[in-house]
């Protein structure tokens, strides 16, 4: 009895995601903080992160015991923080990105 389960999300203004964290990853402003001293095999980072309301719809589908495929559409709105590091060189980079629901 070995079941499948398959579960997608999708953004209904992914432009929108993309946008907000290119605008974060292209933050001007330094504050120093890459170039502190740290302890010896540490580095130091500047950080940079905000939160957005995202909506969608999150899709499962699983083979239940007979052999049929369901599937279950549910919409969502959720709040991400997007955080962009960027060390003592070079440019801020997406580190992660996490739902806080």
């Amino acid at each position: 009895m070995k079941n499948s389960l398959h579960i997608s999300a999708s953004f209904d203004k992914p432009d929108f995601v993309e946008q907000l964290v290119e605008q974060l990853a292209q933050r001007r402003i330094d504050h120093g903080y890459g170039k502190e001293q740290v302890p010896c095999g540490l580095k130091a980072v500047d950080s940079s992160s905000t939160e957005a309301y995202v909506s969608g719809d999150l899709a499962v589908t699983y083979l239940d015991d007979a052999g049929r495929v369901d599937r279950i559409n549910m919409p969502f709105i959720t709040c991400f923080l997007f955080t962009c590091v960027k060390p003592n060189q070079g440019a801020y980079g997406l580190a992660w990105g996490v739902s806080l629901s």
